[in-house]
C-alpha cells in the first residue's frame, strides 16, 4: 500500500505559512549552500509519483512552476511529470498535465489514492487539506523541513489539529544552510 507522506518548510517556531521571505524554493543565494536540501528533495521526489494538493496551493504552483524555463533544481521538471492530484469542490479543470481533480468524499478519496499501485504520495504546503489529512488520520509520515528563522505570527500546521497520533522521530538530518529535516511517523507505526 502506498503511504501519504506530508512534507513542510515551516519556521523554528512552526509557521508554514508563505508569508514573509523566509523560504524560497528557488533560492539562488551563492552564499548558502542548499545542495544537501536538494539532494535529499530529488531522493524524495524519485520515491514518489502522485503529488497531492489543495486547490489554492494546485492553483499558485501552477501558475508558477511551469514557467521556470532555467530551474536547475529539478522541481520543475518534476512537477511538469509527476501525476498531480487536486483535491476541490469548486475546480473542474485543472488546466496542468498530468493533473487530477478530486471532488469526492476526502477519505475514500485518498484511500483509493493510497490503493492504487504505486510510490508514495507527497502533500505540501496546502494547509487546510494537510489538516483534514491528520484529521482523518490519513497521514502516514510527516518530514519537516526546519528553518532557522522565527516568523512570530503565521499558519502553524498543528494549529487546532484533531486526530494527530502520538508521533515517533525516525530521523533528523541537519544541513549545512542550518535547515533540519525531522521525519516522524506515528507512533504504532
Amino acid at each position: 500500500m502506498r503511504e501519504l507522506i506530508v512534507t513542510e518548510n515551516c519556521t523554528i517556531d512552526g509557521v508554514i505559512e508563505l508569508a514573509g521571505d523566509w523560504f524560497s524554493p528557488g533560492d539562488t543565494d551563492p552564499d548558502v549552500d542548499r545542495s544537501d536540501v536538494l539532494a535529499t528533495l530529488r531522493e524524495q521526489r524519485e520515491n514518489a509519483d502522485a503529488f497531492l494538493l489543495g486547490r489554492v496551493t494546485f492553483e499558485d504552483m501552477r501558475g508558477y512552476w511551469p514557467h521556470q524555463t532555467e530551474d536547475t533544481t529539478g522541481i520543475s521538471a518534476y512537477l511538469d511529470s509527476v501525476n498531480k492530484y487536486v483535491v476541490s469542490s469548486t475546480l473542474t479543470e485543472p488546466e496542468w498535465e498530468n493533473s487530477t481533480v478530486l471532488s469526492g468524499e476526502l477519505r475514500s478519496e485518498i484511500e483509493n489514492l493510497k490503493a492504487a499501485e504505486g510510490k508514495d504520495i507527497v502533500t505540501t504546503g496546502s494547509i487546510s487539506l494537510v489538516r483534514s489529512l491528520i484529521a482523518e488520520g490519513l497521514v502516514d509520515e510527516y518530514r519537516l523541513f526546519v528553518y532557522p528563522v522565527v516568523a512570530g505570527e503565521g499558519r502553524r500546521l498543528f494549529e487546532g489539529a484533531t486526530g494527530v497520533p502520538k508521533l515517533r522521530l525516525v530521523e533528523e538530518r541537519s544541513f549545512a544552510s542550518g535547515i533540519v529535516l525531522l521525519r516522524y511517523r506515528a507512533a504504532s507505526n
